[in-house]
């Protein structure tokens, strides 16, 4: 990489940066529907079109973080060392990022957020678009490194499987802020059903849910 290149790519991620952090601010302030993309670029100092440039459409301004945070699960499971299982791969990031739900900071950024998709229908479609692309990304990625065809059954079964364990911990947390839980609780709360739920996955799901003859079930 050239001296000018690298220049270049650092002058747009702090571009990137910038806008995104702009969005947030107002987005925080007046709801994601409030918000025009002109005004984010006005708050940002930057053209309307620079911000189109760098995210296609608001929608993109308010996922960037949550789509880096699902390009690492991909990245993991990509990146795996011989050996490992592509569950541990995905699971790790997982549960690992439980530890930082302790952070007051990451909750309250959690709960501004969770409030503002559950308020905006064009974010919960957009949100839903993300995870099916990523989702569609990891079962390829299985297909390719198992010699499976790329309408196989099976690695689409198990990317399904990993990232509804993501997205179901996703909800959790969400939850769970909203209703005031924080620190240590919310952590710790949050990495036991993260590894309760990857574990049920590593022993299947064959005894899950056995119904009784009380009309119950067995877990």
């Amino acid at each position: 990489m050239t001296t000018s290149t690298g220049l270049r790519e650092l002058h747009k991620q702090q571009t990137q940066q910038l806008i995104s952090d702009a969005a947030s601010s107002l987005f925080a302030e007046r709801g994601f529907d409030g918000v025009t993309v002109a005004e984010v670029a006005r708050a940002a100092g930057v053209s309307e079109m620079t911000v189109f440039n760098h995210f296609p459409t608001k929608e993109d301004l308010f996922f960037a973080k949550m789509e880096f945070f699902e390009e690492r699960l991909l990245d993991a499971v990509r990146g795996r060392a011989t050996g490992v299982s592509a569950l541990e791969a995905f699971r790790r990031p997982v549960v690992d990022g439980c530890r930082k739900l302790g952070e007051n900071a990451n909750a309250e950024r959690i709960a501004r957020a969770a409030s503002l998709i559950g308020a905006s229908p064009p974010l919960q479609v957009r949100e839903r678009e993300i995870v099916a692309r990523f989702t569609d990304l990891l079962a390829a990625l299985l297909a390719i490194e198992t010699g499976k065809p790329p309408d196989d059954v099976e690695p689409r079964a198990v990317a399904d499987a990993l990232m509804g364990v993501h997205r179901a911990v996703v909800h959790h947390v969400r939850s769970s802020v909203l209703a005031g839980r924080r620190g240590r609780a919310l952590a710790n709360s949050a990495r036991s059903q993260a590894r309760r739920a990857f574990a049920r996955l590593e022993g299947g799901i064959a005894e899950f849910a056995i119904k009784t003859d009380r009309g119950g079930t067995r877990v």
